[in-house]
């Protein structure tokens, strides 16, 4: 694994999912006296995350409570209510055990234990080290890597006889997959040549493919996108206008998974959480992970799932910390991603998936090749959180999106996306 320095740039990850403990009243704490060392001890994980996710969690306090006799709870949050949830948790003096956020939130950062020697004691990935400015500590731990990558209906590229690659010593530029997809869309009885999830978090991989460094701090303090980001953009519209991504998903919301699912659509740029998805969920048409198109950067976007916080003043703070150093031991880490279907954080840790090895393999590889910038986006998140800066919107999602829909011209847009940044992030 790269061990890239930590960047300065707009990567903030996507905000309106923070978790917030939906909180027993005593803020998951102990019933009775409790501890580790005789009471009924009860802990509380707030997340919000799939099927497989959960499945994961559950397997391992299940585990956790057979062999320490203390129960953690895990209560799954909707996505959409995390960050408001943690936030009113935290207002109310009733915060979880912990929890996995998608970022830190200045409303409850000074409040997080620190988990620095846990950090230190099982080898997460350096990238993904993010210690508070204020004092050096390290507060909150990636849970899985997450990262973008391209899925094909390979149904529909064998019936059109056109080739792909499937390893990265066969590298293929944007032009080329528009170009091949075109040829799948006219042999077939597909509609689209690629559909793309209307997040910043797959936009950036594209800006990054483009060569761009994305939405980065300028010397003078305030935010900008640069002159390939912009290029990107332009590109990005056309497949639009040229028909070849479906205006309805950007456009108008609609769900770019159901989208691929339907069987319509040559390519899917989506996540590595997408193929346990699929292996559960595509049943009428077989599909494969290939490598992403590069213009001609070839990069991913990748960097935590989540992160594990835990909170001071429930009562329960040295169990809380016994439970995260037990989670992320090798044996049972390594068996949390191999339920879950992710990729580990922990540096060099082999894991064994039942199916699709090789799609967690190329995940990985684009990772590896990928340039210091693809590794920002969750780290930053973290950071401006500590920095008591609170990130409510993505400016390069929204005011893409107006651009796609003729809203605004490519200039306004590109000059929106660093205003309203420079208002969310300047000093």
């Amino acid at each position: 694994m790269k061990r890239h320095h930590l960047i300065r740039s707009l990567a903030t990850a996507a905000v309106g999912a923070l978790v917030l403990a939906s909180c027993s009243g005593d803020g998951g704490g102990s019933d009775g006296g409790g501890g580790s060392d005789g009471g009924d001890v009860v802990l509380e994980l707030v997340q919000s995350g799939d099927v497989n996710q959960g499945g994961g969690y559950a397997t391992l306090t299940e585990r956790y409570f057979e062999e320490t006799g203390v129960r953690v709870d895990v209560i799954e949050v909707p996505n959409d209510d995390l960050r408001t949830r943690l936030r009113t948790a935290s207002q109310a003096n009733d915060p979880p055990s912990l929890a996995a956020s998608p970022s830190t939130d200045p409303a409850w950062t000074d409040r997080l234990l620190d988990l620095t020697d846990i950090f230190n004691e099982v080898g997460i990935i350096d990238t993904l080290s993010v210690a508070d400015p204020a004092d050096g500590l390290v507060k909150a731990l990636p849970t899985t890597l997450t990262a973008v990558g391209m899925f094909l209906n390979k149904s529909l590229w064998d019936e059109a006889g056109v080739d792909y690659p499937t390893t990265l010593d066969e590298a293929w530029t944007w032009d080329e997959y528009v170009e091949l997809s075109d040829e799948v869309v006219e042999a077939t009885d597909a509609e689209y040549g690629a559909v793309m999830d209307g997040s910043a978090h797959r936009l950036r991989a594209f800006l990054y493919e483009f060569g761009s460094e994305g939405v980065t701090e300028q010397p003078d303090g305030s935010w900008a996108l640069d002159e390939a980001g912009a290029e990107a953009l332009e590109y990005f519209k056309q497949l639009h206008q040229d028909g070849v991504m479906p205006q309805s998903v950007w456009g108008a919301a609609d769900d770019p998974s159901a989208t691929f699912k339907s069987g319509r659509v040559a390519g899917y740029m989506s996540g590595v959480w997408q193929i346990a998805d699929f292996q559960e969920t595509i049943t009428d048409f077989e599909w494969v992970s290939v490598p992403l198109p590069q213009q001609p950067v070839r990069a991913t976007n990748y960097g935590a799932a989540s992160w594990i916080v835990a909170f001071d003043g429930t009562g329960v703070e040295e169990e809380t910390l016994d439970f995260i150093r037990w989670l992320y031991s090798e044996e049972n880490y390594r068996e949390y991603c191999e339920i879950s279907g992710c990729l580990p954080v922990l540096d060099g840790l082999e894991v064994s998936y039942e199916e699709d090895e090789y799609a967690f393999q190329l995940y990985n590889a684009e990772i590896l090749e990928s340039p210091p910038i693809s590794a920002v986006q969750t780290t930053d998140g973290v950071l401006h959180g500590y920095q008591g800066k609170s990130v409510d919107s993505e400016p390069l999602q929204d005011e893409t999106v107006k651009f796609l829909n003729n809203e605004q011209s490519l200039e306004d847009t590109v000059e929106n996306i660093g205003r309203i940044t420079t208002d969310q992030l300047a000093d």
